[in-house]
């Protein structure tokens, strides 16, 4: 039985293997050799520059109020999308009272229903979503501010997107609601596999609703909340802000580059300015930021597996 056995490994993985390193690994290893030249993107001749583009990177005041934007991102939006599911999730398969004659666990009246209603965001595409919410914050004939005028709150008319003290926060709300459907689905199907006699038992000791959820739920579904984490993280950093900002913001990182992210920053170098290679330079330092945030939301969220 173990006669060629590794032959028999190798022979699956070099295929995948070799398609990951051409169009995942090559692609980094080329942006970091760029980030060393003054290539423009469009000349095909270069010439290498040292660190001349990241002596410039540290310098440039945009790039700093790019990366604290998207740090904000990446600790903000993971920690209100996931704790927002969560609590969700539990309400939905656990939260629900006791009815006679039925289970002693079970989950609020029509949590099947509200499933679907919590995932249909996911079936809407990013960039339909913030076109939807860009008419929705417009001062003058959005939603939001329709809804204060006919409540009687016609004095307070924000102005949204075009606050640079409300903007980036308008943007965050956007991806929290387009994004935290995902994740009460992904953690439903996690609680929905828990045994129910943990949570009985739990009951009759005399534990609440919010003891269960800190001493049974949450340390059981933990493995499933750290990814969550380092997921949500990695769509904060990467494509899900540069669509929601590029569509929705004036500019767009407007105004006054209050919502300008580093994939943004990156693009705007690349295909707005024609340089390139700064642009990667800039990528490099974004690509630093999400694996510093995957290690660090991977260490700190170390504990021993629990099994059930």
């Amino acid at each position: 039985m173990q006669h060629g056995k590794y032959r028999f490994i190798v022979g699956f993985l070099v295929l995948p293997l070799g398609l990951y390193a051409l169009f995942v690994v090559w692609p980094f290893i080329q942006s970091i050799y760029y980030s060393f030249t003054d290539w423009t993107g469009l000349s095909p001749e270069f010439k290498m520059v040292g660190f001349d583009n990241y002596q410039r990177m540290l310098h440039d005041d945009i790039f700093w109020k790019s990366l604290q934007h998207s740090l904000l991102f990446a600790l903000v939006l993971p920690l209100v999308t996931i704790s927002l599911a969560l609590f969700f999730a539990f309400m939905i398969n656990v939260g629900g009272r006791r009815r006679k004659g039925g289970p002693v666990i079970s989950g609020v009246r029509g949590s099947s229903f509200y499933k679907i209603v919590y995932f249909f965001p996911q079936v809407l595409s990013i960039a339909i979503v913030s076109l939807l919410f860009a008419f929705a914050y417009n001062p003058d004939s959005g939603a939001i501010n329709s809804l204060l005028r006919g409540i009687g709150l016609g004095d307070i008319q924000p102005l949204w997107l075009g606050d640079p003290s409300l903007a980036l926060w308008c943007v965050m709300a956007v991806l929290v609601w387009s994004t935290v459907g995902f994740f009460v689905v992904l953690f439903s199907a996690g609680m929905a596999s828990i045994p129910t006699e943990l949570y009985e038992s739990a009951l009759l000791d005399g534990a609440g609703r919010a003891t269960t959820f800190f001493r049974i739920t949450l340390p059981l579904l933990w493995d499933t909340v750290q990814s969550g984490w380092v997921y949500m993280g990695i769509l904060a950093l990467g494509a899900e802000s540069f669509a929601v900002v590029q569509i929705m913001t004036t500019g767009p990182g407007g105004p006054d580059y209050s919502t300008t992210v580093m994939v943004l920053y990156v693009y705007q170098k690349a295909f707005r300015d024609g340089q390139a290679a700064y642009a990667t330079t800039i990528g490099v330092a974004l690509l630093i930021v999400t694996l510093a945030f995957a290690a660090i939301v991977m260490r700190l969220g170390r504990r021993e597996r629990l099994e059930f």
